[in-house]
């Protein structure tokens, strides 16, 4: 009993994503998506066994199994845009796979159980970032989050565009929108990351994706609490924290409480088991 509790969040996980993997092979009739959710879900609770077990670089793994198949094999060997874009392409031909999917399960309904886990252990864009050398902000949080809702609306306004001027080729651009926006995004994120020396800067004030991530998040079942009899406010997890969460306040309006990504710096770094 104690071994099934002390890793009830990796079966948790695992269970969530192959009930969807089983689910659409069935109801879609493809093999692909059996395959493509037990991937995801062997490799994100692969990563939490490993972090339960201490291995100091249990995220990262997880970053590079999941990231890369998801930028180099789904995006530029099997053509399908991951991006945003891809999103509202999808939704706007009507038809529900591919980015729709990894959209609805990753970043619209999965949140409401994992949160921001998505950006912590999945995205393609983190998971360059995170290799820059600053991993805990050395500058206060800027007022900038706006800016995401300015990218998420170019996003679709582009893509209504193309749809609205019947361009042809559309599938075609939507490829080439991968490529040229993944390029610009690693830009974008790398000189954020030197000018306000912190490697989340752009996950902070740019990311589109945040838009769907954040409302969700605030109802995240798996989340960072603080057991309140040992924490000794020492600070430490604050500063430590990549996106300036609060994590000794329990309370679901904690300062920057949608922003948690799960990497468990916090929990790593609490000299008193607190978190």
């Amino acid at each position: 009993m104690k071994t099934i509790k002390k890793y009830i969040y990796p079966i948790i996980i695992f269970t969530i994503f192959e009930a969807v993997a089983i689910t659409l092979w069935l109801t879609k009739n493809n093999l692909f998506y059996l395959f493509n959710f037990s991937y995801i879900g062997i490799s994100i609770s692969l990563g939490v066994v490993l972090f339960i077990k201490k291995y100091k670089y249990a995220r990262r793994i997880v970053q590079l199994l999941v990231g890369l198949y998801m930028l180099v094999y789904l995006g530029l060997i099997c053509n399908e845009n991951m991006q945003i874009e891809g999103f509202w392409y999808y939704l706007f031909t009507g038809v529900f796979e591919a980015a729709t999917i990894h959209y609805a399960v990753a970043k619209i309904f999965g949140p409401l159980i994992f949160g921001r886990g998505w950006c912590g252990y999945a995205c393609w864009t983190a998971m360059v970032l995170d290799f820059l050398p600053y991993k805990v902000p050395s500058q206060p949080r800027k007022k900038l989050g706006w800016i995401r809702y300015v990218t998420f609306a170019l996003s679709f306004i582009f893509v209504a565009a193309l749809f609205l001027s019947k361009v042809g080729g559309i599938e075609r651009i939507m490829f080439w929108a991968f490529i040229i926006g993944n390029v610009v995004y690693y830009a974008v994120g790398i000189a954020l990351a030197f000018i306000f020396k912190d490697n989340r800067a752009f996950c902070k004030y740019i990311c589109p994706i945040t838009v769907f991530l954040k409302p969700m998040s605030y109802f995240s079942l798996i989340r960072i609490k603080c057991k309140k009899d040992k924490c000794v406010n020492c600070g430490k997890c604050k500063r430590v924290c990549p996106m300036d969460v609060d994590v000794t306040d329990n309370s679901r309006k904690r300062a920057n409480g949608t922003e948690c990504i799960l990497c468990m710096e916090c929990v790593k770094n609490c000299p008193k088991d607190a978190l």
